[in-house]
């Protein structure tokens, strides 16, 4: 009887390992916006809110690690990091930044760490990742940006401070800006012109966020401010660790969050939101022939059915093709804010008419549509 029960539970295990080793292997050749989406383990890859750096011909996926249930909305682990060269499978890289268990620390275990996003200062030869910071147990009163950096892409990534960006700046305006659109504190025009007024002195809010390197090296933060009310375009310093102070205010006194931004061909392009919490809403999308404006509102991106919910996601981060120069890929999350961890990732291909950009829902695809 025992050798029988001893036999059972040998084979029990041997299926369960044999289960564990084909999910490991699992190879995957497209993607299916929406599914669950395994690493190089097995799991869910755990990478919520996230941005992509490419380095020597690896692709490095930051974002937030969830948890199950509500919680998962807190920042209990950090940011997780996984590695890919061909964008379809993806090597678990483990946490790249841990939250602090000193709870008088900005990151403290708890707090609301979101929309990590990394880029690679050739300068410093250093990897600089910034991030949305709510401190612990203030719900969304802080919105600052946190910065931290690393040697290796994977990291660890080292916290270095968090604060809310140009404190007492007033905005760059470029050659020929009415007055009329100019912010006066004396006499705020409107609600997005009083909360800049009132956050001067101590900096602008900065929430949802992204960071984009232009061709010349030089990198901007861009981030919902004033009570989200506008989008902030700020310079970052020649080490990306700091502002510099110049920065532009975007589609004014309209709630616009989850910026992602791109360039093609001497256009720049930024996709985004509308603020409904966590539910989804209508994407919307800008164009500018600067940097530093002005931009231009252009409407939905998104096309055919659910369209106006933006197939039921939000904007994260604008990926460049692979091999592909000019082409680039819409990432999006799906958010499951009762079961954290079980959110899902829209990952779709852009398409341009002229220097009109689109995007379709499909149920699945891979990088060779880019060649149609």
């Amino acid at each position: 009887m025992n050798k029988k029960i001893n036999f059972i539970l040998c084979f029990l295990t041997l299926s369960l390992f044999v289960h564990q080793l084909a999910f490991a292997q699992q190879k995957y050749a497209s993607f299916t916006p929406g599914k669950i989406w395994k690493d190089d383990k097995g799991v869910h890859i755990n990478a919520h809110g996230g941005g992509i750096v490419e380095h020597k011909g690896t692709y490095y996926w930051f974002g937030e690690h969830k948890i199950e249930g509500e919680k998962g909305n807190t920042a209990q682990v950090g940011v997780h990091c996984y590695s890919s060269k061909d964008l379809y499978n993806w090597k678990d890289e483990g946490i790249a930044l841990s939250v602090s268990d000193d709870l008088k620390s900005d990151i403290a275990r708890g707090c609301i760490l979101e929309r990590p996003k990394v880029v690679y200062n050739k300068k410093t030869k250093k990897f600089v990742m910034w991030f949305h910071l709510e401190l612990l147990g203030k719900s969304y009163e802080a919105a600052r940006s946190g910065v931290a950096v690393a040697d290796k892409p994977n990291g660890p990534y080292t916290f270095i401070k968090s604060y809310r960006p140009n404190a007492g700046k007033m905005p760059f305006y470029a050659a020929g800006t009415p007055e009329a659109e100019k912010v006066n504190c004396e006499n705020p025009a409107n609600k997005s012109d009083g909360f800049f007024c009132r956050d001067l002195p101590g900096g602008q809010m900065a929430r949802d966020m992204t960071v984009f390197v232009d061709d010349d090296g030089k990198a901007y933060h861009v981030f919902s401010s004033e009570e989200n009310f506008t989008l902030q375009l700020a310079e970052l310093s020649p080490d990306y660790l700091s502002h510099t102070g110049k920065f532009i205010r975007i589609y004014v006194g309209q709630q616009t969050e989850a910026p992602a931004l791109f360039k093609k061909n001497g256009t720049y392009y930024m996709v985004g939101s509308g603020c409904t919490g966590w539910a989804p809403n209508p994407a919307r999308w800008f164009k500018a022939s600067s940097i530093w404006g002005p931009w231009t509102y252009m409407g939905n991106p998104c096309q055919g059915p659910g369209a106006n919910i933006t197939y039921g996601g939000q904007s994260t981060h604008i990926l460049p093709a692979p091999g592909k120069k000019g082409d680039f890929i819409f990432m999006a999350d799906k958010w499951e804010p009762k079961n954290a961890i079980d959110g899902r990732y829209l990952w779709l291909p852009i398409k341009f008419e002229g220097d009109k950009l689109t995007i379709n829902w499909q149920d699945e695809w891979n990088l060779s549509t880019f060649n149609q």
